[in-house]
């Protein structure tokens, strides 16, 4: 039986730093998340530089041993690139990242992990950390002098002792796991874990919805309890084969360094199917004017064919199109559109679904860039849910200005 991941990836900025500073990828059959140094310059860079090496590896060709052996290479590459980064740079000295990342190889997961990002696996309703943190507090509960429960509010819980750095010692940890269908992986940033209780993400996690769904609850959750920090969250669930899903990459490296990606929207299935080669070959003497006119009828046939094949296929696209949702902007209102931000030509692929009250002057000039950007979503709750997470930010930006605060973004 073969597997595969069904996913969400989401990442928000949070309510007090200024940039992301992580970075996520979702695909098929790779995971990651990759937390750049936070305070420190160059984070961002940091964090997409891995997500650029790792997406290349996303692919389903390889055992277990391979897939080990790709990963940790990928990594490698990354931490050198980092390296590279800071020797042309030298104003981002103390950049760096954490990794964790998940690559499934048929039937086994292999996974990397340095930093302090987690990955966590739900099986039958129970949820387990499945990383162990590179942190100084880690280091304390091994040692028997703090407890967890000490350690989730100890002033010293930020503190990393490995991540990726570009120094040539930088290497994860690397292990490899079973792939059980119906599994689900969770994969995300301090700004998560640190602040939004086990038992809730469990909850959560254990709802029974969908990855989308269960990534934008987490994240609004974390901002709930305050996201002082970035926040990134991939859930994804171990399923049986499905038609391919467009990989998701999200911050930083959705911003710096977009991952390579395949089009395959409907217009570009369409002109793939349509393309012609156009070399008409040489006519041999043998054939007279009656051979010359049957073939012209057959090209006549198969334009019309192929006419007629765009014309589904637009159809289609327009179709698909009407199924998605997307946030944007109105008269200077947050508000919740159905279809692509997108026109084609004369015919508009969007409409209203709901403007709400939420003016974009009360959001933090990281939220209104981005909801001026336009976010897409996958569903209609999941735009509400979005929403559900600009109010707050906005009520909390009012409450800092109100008390003659600045808003932090």
């Amino acid at each position: 039986m073969a597997l595969t991941f069904h996913f969400a990836a989401r990442s928000d900025v949070g309510l007090v730093r200024k940039d992301n500073q992580d970075s996520g990828y979702a695909g098929p059959h790779l995971l990651v998340v990759a937390d750049g140094m936070g305070g420190h310059a160059g984070g961002d860079i940091a964090s997409a530089t891995v997500i650029t090496e790792l997406v290349e590896i996303d692919h389903d060709s390889l055992t277990a041993s391979e897939a080990s052996t790709r990963l940790s290479r990928a990594i490698t590459s990354a931490n050198e690139e980092i390296a590279r980064t800071f020797a042309d740079n030298p104003e981002l000295e103390g950049m760096g990242t954490t990794v964790t990342a998940i690559m499934r190889a048929r039937n086994k997961l292999i996974l990397a992990h340095i930093g302090d990002s987690r990955a966590y696996l739900l099986r039958e309703g129970r949820l387990a950390q499945v990383t162990k943190d590179h942190s100084f507090v880690q280091t304390l509960i091994d040692e028997g002098r703090i407890t967890e429960e000490e350690a989730s509010t100890h002033p010293q819980r930020s503190v990393v002792t490995r991540v990726l750095t570009g120094a040539v010692d930088d290497e994860p940890d690397v292990g490899a796991r079973e792939a059980r269908l119906g599994d689900r992986y969770m994969l995300c940033s301090d700004g998560l874990s640190g602040f939004v209780a086990l038992d809730t993400i469990e909850e959560i996690l254990a709802g029974g919805t969908p990855p989308g769904r269960a990534a934008d609850s987490l994240v609004s959750l974390a901002m709930r309890a305050g996201a002082p920090d970035n926040v990134t969250v991939v859930v994804a669930d171990v399923v049986e084969s499905t038609p391919s899903t467009q990989p998701q990459v999200v911050g930083s490296a959705a911003l710096r360094r977009p991952a390579k990606r395949v089009d395959s929207s409907p217009a570009a299935r369409a002109a793939a199917l349509t393309a012609q080669d156009d070399d008409e070959g040489v006519e041999l003497d043998e054939e007279g004017s009656s051979s010359r006119a049957g073939r012209w009828v057959r090209r006549l046939g198969g334009l019309v064919v192929a006419l007629l094949l765009v014309g589904a296929l637009a159809y289609a696209g327009y179709a698909w199109t009407q199924q998605q949702y997307y946030v944007g902007a109105q008269d200077g209102r947050v508000t919740v559109y159905r279809g692509v931000s997108q026109d084609l030509g004369p015919i508009t692929l969007h409409s209203v679904v709901n403007q709400t009250d939420i003016e974009l002057s009360e959001l933090p000039s990281f939220y209104r860039d981005e909801v001026q950007a336009t976010i897409s979503v996958d569903s209609r709750t999941s735009a509400d849910q979005r929403v559900d997470s600009l109010r707050v930010a906005a009520k909390k930006c009012g409450q800092l200005r109100a008390s003659g605060e600045p808003c932090g973004r």
